[in-house]
């Protein structure tokens, strides 16, 4: 009997910005708009969210997933990643839940992760989610040490089981991977870039607005979908630079729509989804 597979609503690893929340909206826009579209090139590929969304909902399309966070690594890791919690939770069984971690436990803890770090590859991201004080990570074991821990590790194991099948995979720059992709036919893009002045593991030094404004070039005469929020205030930027300078706004003609996320219950922020569908 044939295996089902999975159609995952939120990435199977923690990740910041994925857009589980542009689920539903997202996947009927897709069905209905871009039936003409046989090529999907996630650009910023993120925590390969989107990409998984448009080929559970285009099978028959050729999906290319960006993989410039290395989350796909992340995903390989996950035997090591499981057998690591299983130890931290024997250590912390009986411990009290979402309390800090004092000793003789945190010795233990931090002496189990180091092990796993001399015999390789640890997910300090996805560990974050188990010891670190809600919304907070570390990439390395010294940025670990650093902070308070806390008990508040997850007690199921973490599973990607079919989660990139039928992708295709790549790790290069966004800008290397539009050239090869802007002039062919049936392409649209899926942009989401990362955040303004915030950092990525492959982009070295923050992004700052001129590399935001950089990505724009992949709008011009383009099938997409751009993410962004009002935090970025981009499409505010680019409209207020047409009106006063008349260069044009890349955004122009393209359908907006918005979504409120809140963060608590005083704060929050709206999240921007844009597409523009080019007729054949």
């Amino acid at each position: 009997m044939k295996e089902e597979k999975k159609t995952y609503t939120q990435a199977p690893l923690p990740f910041m910005g994925q857009k589980r929340r542009w689920n539903q909206e997202f996947k009927r826009i897709l069905k209905t708009e871009f039936t003409d579209c046989n090529t999907f090139v996630d650009l910023f590929g993120g925590s390969g969210l989107l990409s998984h969304f448009t080929k559970s909902v285009r099978p028959d399309a050729k999906v290319v997933y960006n993989d410039y966070d290395n989350y796909s690594s992340r995903i390989a890791a996950i035997p090591t990643t499981n057998a690591l919690l299983g130890e931290l939770r024997d250590i912390m069984d009986g411990y009290p839940e979402n309390k800090r971690i004092v000793n003789p436990y945190l010795g233990r803890v931090l002496e189990t992760i180091e092990m796993y770090e001399r015999q390789g590859f640890v997910d300090y991201i996805t560990l974050s989610a188990s010891i670190l004080f809600s919304g907070k990570y570390a990439t390395s074991f010294e940025e670990l040490k650093k902070n308070g821990l806390y008990n508040t590790i997850k007690q199921s194991d973490y599973s990607a089981d079919h989660y990139l099948d039928g992708l295709v995979v790549i790790h290069e720059d966004y800008r290397e991977v539009f050239r090869q992709w802007e002039k062919k036919d049936g392409v649209c893009f899926l942009i989401d870039p990362p955040y303004l002045s915030t950092q990525s593991c492959t982009y070295a030094n923050y992004w700052r607005l001129r590399d935001y404004l950089d990505v724009l070039h992949t709008l011009n005469g383009t099938n997409y979908f751009y993410f962004t929020s009002e935090k970025s205030s981009i499409v505010e930027l680019c409209d207020w630079l047409d009106k006063e300078y008349k260069k044009g706004n890349p955004f122009e003609g393209a359908t907006r729509i918005e979504q409120r996320s809140n963060l608590n219950y005083n704060a929050g922020y709206t999240d921007i989804m844009l597409y523009k569908h080019i007729k054949p």
